[in-house]
């Protein structure tokens, strides 16, 4: 009999979940969960009430009165191992929280590089809610330490490598949690310390003197006739010692709205303090640009993650490799590897890694390698061109492989005449893989068969599996109306995105498409416009570099590859800036970690 548990036990254990502020799977990724039990030094106003910032569409772009802090969780994929995590506060004058621009979207970057983020939304300071409102922001930055700290096994966090970020005031806030760590201003009932391990503080208010600070930000924390002591404990630049966790900057020298000198002497003070400390300066860019937006600034997420690897915070620099086939597919699985994903080369000499044995005619065609949320990197192929079924293997680490295996994912369909170009994706949210191919079945779909394509008039199936011993039922995956066939599908932002090729002969379409859905299984949208050329195009595979997504094909008929680079203004073709092996065919693109490309490098 299973074990049951009544109603007053369940709100028993909630209540406990909350009192110690456990964070178990209730709460659920990207899920804002509330920093205080009790807020500490709190006033009661039921007329005080949180309120969104609209833009011209109506859009929220940020959040005015804030009473109720939370953190928005974004964890990042342990890979068994224990990440580095980082608090972000957004800016906005201590009178508002530019959430998405400085904090939904910079989380969602940390993501990408291996890093788990939480978007701190902090108390704006105010006389009608707090009894000292220039310590409520301390209070929930140091509060949310604390929080990551007391969750790191649940959160698979490195304890000692937990990080503050801050944009414009929310880099105030982040510089004085880093000089002010150690202030009582509330009783925290542990020794857990607040101290965060480094700080990235982007355009950030720094001091309170008159001439350097930006008084909006200051009026808001201090009011307007503040005290020249108040004006000088909130002057970060000040109480820099040899303990202020070490800083990585960035800021424009063009902005008018936080002058660049508030950078400068912040780094003045570590520097003096001999705090490891880097700083990047951009001729232009103006305040409030995020991630970055036009000329220089762009760059400096790539330069902080540089710094964040230079620093033991996240692996060194992920190298690339490419997986394909040449001539057809008779020798079996080669790989390439690029540093910066634009300039290609052989590994092993261009040798096979791995010779094909099933299948009806032994090939392995448009190879497919992910890796999974077990640590293995799991592989499929077409092993002919007339079978019902796909190759599959696994490996440690792209070198040594498993026994090879059939499986028959279309040995149901009678009239089933191939299982072409198959690709796997992994759902985090149920730990399952999805297997996905193009199939003709004789005798479907007759409004799209065209003599022109020998009776190909594909589509795309699927399956899924936990341990690729057992499978679900093969389904329809993809039918939008027209011949499509090489669908691969990416987790991006709140969904998926599948790349495909439209391979309608009449009119000549022959390029590649996206559609989305909100789960990996469908439905997806009917494929947009084309982001390829005037050229034919097949085999897309994506991955995204530098911040931007780009995505690989092969231009078969002109037996090379290109590739386009999806930017604010839409997708530009980068295929002059990138070269391939002679012979590649058909491939899929993925991360490894610098120690697993040094090893490939030896072969």
């Amino acid at each position: 009999m299973k074990n049951k548990m009544n109603k007053n036990s369940k709100v028993l254990f909630l209540e406990l979940v909350l009192f110690f502020g456990l964070t178990t799977t209730i709460f659920s990724q990207n899920k804002e969960i509330k920093l205080w039990n009790q807020i500490p030094g709190a006033i009661n106003n039921e007329a005080y009430k949180q309120e969104p910032r609209l833009d011209s569409q109506g859009k929220i772009t940020g959040i005015r009165k804030v009473t109720e802090p939370t953190l928005k969780v974004f964890l990042a994929d342990n890979n068994n191992s224990k990440n580095t995590a980082v608090i972000i506060c957004p800016g906005g004058g201590y009178a508002l929280l530019s959430h998405e621009k400085e904090g939904d979207k910079v989380a969602e970057w940390f993501q990408s590089i291996g890093v788990s983020a939480f978007v701190l939304k902090y108390r704006l300071p105010s006389d009608v809610i707090m009894k000292d409102k220039t310590i409520g922001p301390l209070q929930d930055a140091q509060e949310a330490v604390r929080v990551l700290r007391r969750n790191a096994d649940t959160w698979h966090l490195d304890a000692s490598k937990i990080g503050i970020m801050g944009f414009s005031a929310g880099g105030h806030l982040a510089a004085t949690l880093s000089t002010h760590y150690a202030d009582n201003v509330y009783d925290s009932k542990d020794n857990i310390s607040a101290r965060p391990d480094f700080s990235i503080l982007i355009y950030p208010v720094i001091s309170m003197e008159n001439g350097i600070t930006h008084n909006g930000s200051k009026e808001s924390l201090l009011g307007k006739n503040t005290s020249s002591e108040l004006v000088a404990k909130y002057s970060n630049e000040k109480h820099v010692d040899s303990n202020t966790p070490k800083a990585f900057l960035a800021h424009a020298t063009d902005d008018k709205a936080v002058p660049v000198e508030n950078s400068i002497n912040y780094y003045m003070a570590l520097k003096q303090n001999k705090v490891p400390t880097e700083m990047h300066l951009y001729e232009n860019g103006g305040h409030g640009f995020g991630l970055g937006t036009t000329g220089t600034n762009k760059d400096w997420p790539k330069a902080c993650e540089k710094w964040l690897a230079s620093n033991g915070l996240i692996p060194k620099a992920d190298g690339y490799v490419f997986s394909y086939f040449k001539g057809n597919g008779e020798d079996g699985l080669h790989l390439a590897y690029s540093e910066d994903g634009y300039k290609w080369n052989t590994l092993k000499n261009d040798t096979s890694f791995l010779t094909p044995e099933v299948g009806k005619d032994k090939l392995m065609r448009d190879p497919c390698i992910i890796k999974g949320g077990d640590g293995l990197y799991h592989m499929v192929w077409t092993v002919s061109w007339t079978d019902k079924g796909i190759g599959y293997a696994w490996s440690k680490d792209l070198i040594h492989w498993s026994k090879q295996e059939f499986i028959p994912v279309m040995a149901h369909e009678k009239n089933a005449r191939n299982t072409w170009a198959p690709e796997i994706t992994f759902d985090e949210k149920t730990n399952k893989y999805m297997i996905y191919w193009a199939s003709t079945i004789e005798g479907k779909f007759m409004e799209t068969q065209l003599e022109e394509e020998k009776g190909y008039n594909h589509r795309i199936y699927y399956t899924t599996t936990k341990d690729f011993k057992k499978f679900t039922r093969t389904k329809l995956l993809y039918e939008p109306g027209f011949n499509v066939i090489d669908a691969t599908i990416l987790k991006q932002d709140k969904g998926f995105v599948m790349y495909l090729k439209d391979e309608t002969r009449k009119p000549i379409q022959k390029n590649i498409k996206i559609a989305y859905s909100k789960r990996l299984t469908g439905p997806y949208t009917k494929g947009g416009n084309s982001i390829t050329g005037n050229y034919w195009a097949e085999g897309p595979t994506a991955v995204k570099i530098d911040g931007n997504w780009v995505v690989y094909f092969d231009k078969y008929t002109q037996k090379k590859y290109g590739a386009v680079k999806e930017t604010a203004n839409g997708w530009e073709d980068i295929s002059e800036k990138i070269s391939f092996p002679l012979g590649t065919r058909h491939g899929t693109v993925l991360k490894v970690q610098e120690a697993e490309l040094t090893q490939l490098k030896k072969q």
